[in-house]
């Protein structure tokens, strides 16, 4: 039985490393111009250190998911709980 499965080129792992290399880059050249821009802060002046929001955006994302997995764990069920 011959099977005639199409490969993408996401299937190759070195493919992959490659994408998410060039992720890593385009993220680290979002951060970038934050090392040569001057910021003018309104409340804080730690609002002005180099990827201050990106690391609250990345920090608020991840307690974001950690409060959703202890609230689905509290929040969890049993199968038959309607019955």
């Amino acid at each position: 039985m011959k099977t005639d499965r199409k490969c993408d080129w996401l299937d190759d792992p070195q493919n992959i490393r490659k994408v998410r290399m060039i992720f890593y880059m385009l993220l680290a050249l979002t951060v970038l111009p934050d090392f040569f821009l001057h910021k003018h802060t309104l409340f804080y002046h730690v609002e002005a250190w180099p990827g201050f929001y990106a690391a609250g955006g990345f920090l608020s994302c991840a307690v974001i998911i950690v409060v959703s997995k202890l609230l689905g764990f509290l929040l969890k069920r049993k199968e038959d709980y309607y019955d």
